[in-house]
């Protein structure tokens, strides 16, 4: 089943949609999708059925704006998980792979509050002037629960969305200096969407670790980025039982990927050069797309001035 939340051109009321060809059948009353996740994703399968037996509307997606499938998670983690990635970005500093990497999926938190869907304008974020996109997959969690295994965790996924970890590389480089995160350099924007795909309706391209699956990235209608889903190294099961070692995941949490090879401007520049590769600027638009999952598309528009936090301080 693919689903979406959405919202027609001047109202604030969010409704949410099966998917059926170009046309989403909305789900009866004000019900949230994440109001329909908590069990083994009966409520959800339910819910879905029903709307497209007996729609409350019908209506063209092209005609309503996408908001991300939950639009303000519990939590939002943001993983590390292809190895290409993570090689190239570490070679090109002079270091060579930490084995621990291979050990431990890594992840930071980033700003559940900061999600944009498909088609949102995103700001270049105070005193930044290098921003970047992140190709990624992100898994919706439908059921939570503690210490799972990777099979445990991986059952209990909702479903799949296509991810840009939106990325200030200027402000994050001064940040992680001091062993704190990215911080600043991550928290203004994460676009998530268009839509909620449940595991069910790309079963068949499972393989490896993920799936058989092309992840693309455009900049003004330019290929930049292509890798396939089932080059990631730690599964979306050994992430979401990696997460909950230890404390408790909760239904409609957020979890992404980390960036495929070749998937943001920060790899490509270290590889090809800036020039062939520069940071993004207002003006520019980028579409991240995953076969099977949809694309993401979003302007980049001007921000806000950077102000300072004390008088006469050099940010």
């Amino acid at each position: 089943m693919r689903l979406a939340t959405y919202r027609h051109p001047g109202s604030d009321l969010d409704r949410v949609g099966v998917v059926v060809g170009d046309m989403l059948h909305a789900l009866a009353g004000r019900t949230r999708l994440i109001d329909l996740l908590g069990d083994d994703g009966e409520r959800l399968a339910t819910a879905g059925s029903a709307a497209i037996r007996d729609p409350h509307e019908v209506v063209e997606i092209d005609a309503v704006r996408l908001l991300p499938p939950v639009p303000v998670p519990p939590t939002l983690r943001d993983f590390y998980a292809f190895e290409q990635h993570v090689r190239t970005a570490r070679q090109r500093r002079g270091l060579e792979m930490d084995p621990d990497w291979y050990r431990l999926p890594v992840f930071y938190f980033s700003n559940p509050r900061a999600l944009v869907g498909d088609g949102e304008p995103v700001a270049v974020p105070p005193g930044c002037a290098e921003l970047d996109f992140e190709l990624e997959v992100a898994a919706i969690v439908g059921r939570g629960g503690g210490d799972l295994d990777p099979d445990e965790a991986e059952a209990r996924i909702a479903g799949y969305c296509v991810m840009n970890d939106w990325s200030a590389r200027d402000l994050q480089r001064r940040e992680m200096k001091l062993s704190m995160g990215p911080v600043k350099g991550k928290d203004f924007a994460t676009s998530l969407g268009p839509i909620l795909v449940t595991p069910d309706e790309i079963g068949d391209r499972r393989s490896g670790c993920g799936y058989d699956l092309a992840m693309t990235a455009r900049v003004n209608g330019t290929e930049y980025s292509r890798a396939l889903w089932s080059d990631v190294y730690w599964s979306f099961g050994e992430m979401l039982a990696y997460a909950s070692r230890g404390t408790e995941l909760a239904a409609g949490d957020v979890v992404g990927s980390g960036t495929c090879g070749t998937g943001c401007i920060l790899e490509l520049s270290l590889v090809h050069g800036g020039d062939a590769y520069p940071w993004l600027r207002p003006g520019d638009t980028v579409e991240l797309e995953v076969e099977g999952l949809g694309r993401l598309r979003n302007p980049v528009i001007e921000g806000r001035p950077l102000r300072p936090l004390r008088e006469g301080l050099d940010p």
